[in-house]
C-alpha cells in the first residue's frame, strides 16, 4: 500500500520561509508524478506546484512563482516544497499528491490518485 506523509507545517510570520517535506513509501518515487496543493478554510483546493518523475518538468502557480521551489530526491523518496516569502493568503493546509508516472503531467488535484493527509502553513501578518 502506497502511503504519503507531510511533515514540516507550522506558524511562521509573514517574510519568513518553511520547508514541507512529502516522503512516500511502499512505492518507488521515481514512479510517481508529484504536486502539491492547498486548501484554506471556506476555499476548494487549489494547484500549488509540481513535478515530473523524473524532475523535467515543473508547474508553479503564479501566486507562489518566485517565492516556492519544488523539489525532490528519489533516491531517499522524499519531494519537498521551499515556500520563501510566506504571505498571511498562504495559510492553508497543504498536501502533497502523486500520479503515476505514466499519465500526463497535471495541475489538476484529480488527475492525483494518492494523497497525503496535509500539514497546516499558518502565516501570521
Amino acid at each position: 500500500q502506497v502511503h504519503l506523509a507531510e511533515s514540516g507545517g507550522g506558524l511562521v510570520q509573514a517574510g519568513g520561509s518553511l520547508r514541507l517535506t512529502c516522503v512516500a513509501s511502499g512505492r518507488a518515487l521515481s514512479t510517481l508524478n508529484m504536486g502539491w496543493f492547498r486548501q484554506a478554510p471556506g476555499k476548494e483546493r487549489e494547484f500549488v506546484a509540481a513535478n515530473n518523475w523524473i524532475g523535467t518538468w515543473t508547474d508553479y502557480a503564479d501566486s507562489v512563482k518566485g517565492r516556492y521551489t519544488i523539489s525532490r530526491d528519489n533516491a531517499k523518496n522524499t519531494v519537498y516544497l521551499q515556500m520563501n516569502s510566506l504571505k498571511p493568503a498562504d495559510t492553508a493546509v497543504y498536501s502533497c499528491a502523486g500520479s503515476d508516472y505514466d499519465r500526463a503531467y497535471s495541475i489538476r488535484w484529480n488527475d492525483y490518485a494518492l494523497w497525503g493527509q496535509g500539514t497546516q502553513v499558518t502565516v501570521s501578518s
